[in-house]
């Protein structure tokens, strides 16, 4: 798929990766909607992109409500005059061990049960509903496409991360999964799986604690969002690729 000419949804586009990917899509020539659920931020980014050769437009939407998922991608559908790409980034994480017993206490904490749900809730059931609701649409109107879901390196089980390592590495199998389920219909998937990456969250840490965690990085740094681009771009382009995941992590292991 070409990107100049295409119609590209973006979720969680405000910010971070997800800023960056819309910018870039628009960059390319590819017409892009995407959704936040900060209406400054929402409005800054579409500001930003004024100029650029593709048209941008931002939506105020919950991936986790099923209603607001459905009326998402019909109003994108209307604003773009069709969608060609989803690229399900929008994520969260609320970290905490499973259990952690107090040393002076003795007190036995858990994590609970609405750290776990509201994980779970963005970071997985979102990217299904919005790619259930991409594929039916794809369907109904005979059409193809391709599905994006950003995963992560901690998809391999990173302590402290009991929910966020569960929906991600759900992610890689949903990917797998739908690329044999979709593919009669002319619908590609794939995922990409990030290390740490140069955003606004890496950026707010202290520079002692950045030091430590960027030591596990053989190449010694983040990446910057552009290269994290670059993977998703190789999917969207590939027309030989599908159901796989592409890690870019700088050869970090965890």
């Amino acid at each position: 798929m070409d990107i100049q000419g295409s119609k590209f949804l973006v979720t969680g586009g405000a910010s971070g990766m997800g800023r960056n990917f819309t910018l870039n899509f628009a960059k390319h020539g590819g017409d892009v909607a995407f959704c936040d659920l900060n209406e400054e931020a929402i409005a800054a980014v579409e500001a930003e992109a004024e100029g650029l050769p593709g048209k941008v437009v931002g939506f105020k939407a919950n991936v986790a409500i099923e209603d607001e998922v459905v009326a998402l991608i019909k109003n994108v559908r209307e604003a773009l005059g069709g969608l060609d790409c989803v690229v399900n980034n929008a994520g969260i994480f609320r970290d905490g061990l499973l259990v952690k017993k107090d040393r002076e206490t003795g007190e036995v904490k858990k994590m609970s049960l609405k750290k776990w749900s509201s994980v779970i809730d963005v970071d997985l059931t979102g990217p299904f509903l919005v790619s259930r609701e991409f594929a039916a649409a794809a369907l109904e109107n005979g059409h193809g496409g391709v599905i994006v879901n950003i995963s992560s390196i901690s998809r391999y089980g990173n302590m402290g991360q009991t929910n966020y390592s569960a929906a991600k590495a759900g992610l890689v199998a949903d990917t797998k999964l739908w690329s044999m389920e979709l593919a009669r219909y002319g619908i590609r998937t794939g995922a990409v799986a990030p290390g740490f990456v140069d955003t606004p969250i890496l950026q707010g840490m202290r520079p002692e604690v950045l030091e430590k965690l960027l030591k596990a990085v053989p190449l010694r740094r983040a990446a910057n969002p552009d290269e994290i681009f670059l993977a998703v771009k190789f999917i969207v382009e590939c027309e030989f690729f599908t159901g796989r995941c592409i890690d870019v992590d700088g050869g970090q292991v965890v």
